[in-house]
């Protein structure tokens, strides 16, 4: 779950089971009390119709987690982190910044930085298409040091500087759950 429609879907298909549940966020929801295993196979398929996957294993669940609390960060959250990525995920999680990092590596084939600055980037370019804010006010609501900053990782990501992207009439934009 990448969104906060992902969540409604979740919740509606929780809801028509009679499954009660304690939570439901980006990238988890907790069941109160156990399901049964048809349940379970029944809600693994509904989700699967909506392009959403049921993981019950481990190391994917973490991953999960750890893509939540990026997507949160960057796409739903004001928050100014005042430490740096590696610290903010291992006090989120709970875990080692060096093993989370390397079971993101090993399971999603990328690395947390790289997920997270192309998180970044398309959030940015989602804000350069509103037209709501100039490049400055973009740069600091998602935390870059400078618009230089911001300037410099955008090209990198999509060949383009942010004004040139804004002259685009229908810009590329990868979906949120693609990314």
């Amino acid at each position: 779950m990448v969104c906060i429609r992902c969540q409604a879907v979740v919740r509606d298909e929780l809801e028509k089971m009679g499954l009660s549940y304690s939570y439901v966020k980006i990238g988890e929801a907790e069941l109160v009390g156990n399901a049964r295993p048809e349940q379970l196979i029944h809600l693994a398929f509904a989700l699967k119709k909506s392009g959403l996957v049921l993981i019950d294993d481990r190391k994917s669940i973490l991953v999960e987690k750890i893509k939540g609390v990026i997507i949160s960060l960057v796409h739903y959250t004001e928050e100014q982190i005042k430490v740096n990525l590696s610290d903010y995920l291992s006090e989120k999680l709970n875990y080692d910044y060096t093993y989370l990092s390397n079971l993101f590596s090993e399971v999603n084939g990328t690395s947390i930085e790289k997920f997270y600055l192309t998180h970044k980037i398309e959030r940015a370019k989602e804000l350069i298409v509103y037209n709501e804010l100039n490049l400055t006010e973009i740069a600091y609501k998602l935390h870059y040091s400078s618009v230089a900053h911001l300037s410099n990782q955008f090209r990198q990501y999509t060949g383009l500087t942010p004004s040139r992207f804004k002259k685009l009439r229908n810009p590329e934009r990868i979906r949120l759950e693609n990314v």
